[in-house]
């Protein structure tokens, strides 16, 4: 028997098509790899964007709520009066709760700076004076709290510094 040449030309054509779809698909589930990738860093680039953008909004109203925060630890350790007073004082004590529980759950906590050594990053010097026993650049005294939100600086402690 011989070979019909028309057999051996459609076989021939036969594994070029194969070839050629085999390559098709190689490139379309290339293409599909990649968009689903790309689809993948998309979601997670908007998730961190919108976290981000979250943190800056609260630290920013909380910026806002520090300064009301300070006058209402001013009201509380006002010294003691008559009986109105300490009523007043009581409401002021709820009120001062209330916001510094409302900002915890927030995630912003007030920081120590009474005895640590002064970090420009962290406090701001508004006073330096001699301090007998103390380590220059020692901090003193606070005359602000500081505020955080994790390793984010909300505001610096406003410090009294020792200086040698």
């Amino acid at each position: 028997m011989t070979d019909d040449p028309s057999t051996a030309g459609a076989a021939a054509g036969l594994t070029d098509l194969e070839g050629a779809l085999r390559r098709e698909r190689d490139d379309l589930y290339d293409r599909l790899l990649r968009t689903t990738a790309d689809f993948d860093n998309y979601r997670k680039r908007t998730e961190r964007e919108r976290r981000e953008l979250s943190e800056a909004v609260t630290a920013d109203v909380v910026r806002d709520l520090l300064p009301a925060v300070d006058d209402l630890e001013r009201a509380v350790a006002a010294p003691a009066g008559d009986e109105a007073a300490d009523a007043y004082r009581r409401g002021v004590e709820l009120i001062h709760r209330q916001l510094l529980d409302v900002l915890r759950k927030r995630g912003v906590e007030p920081f120590d700076a009474v005895g640590q050594d002064f970090d420009p990053n962290w406090h701001e010097a508004v006073a330096y004076a001699p301090a007998e026993g103390r380590r220059d650049g020692e901090i003193t005294a606070a005359l602000s709290k500081g505020y955080r939100i994790g390793q984010r600086l909300l505001r610096p402690a406003q410090v009294k510094v020792a200086k040698a």
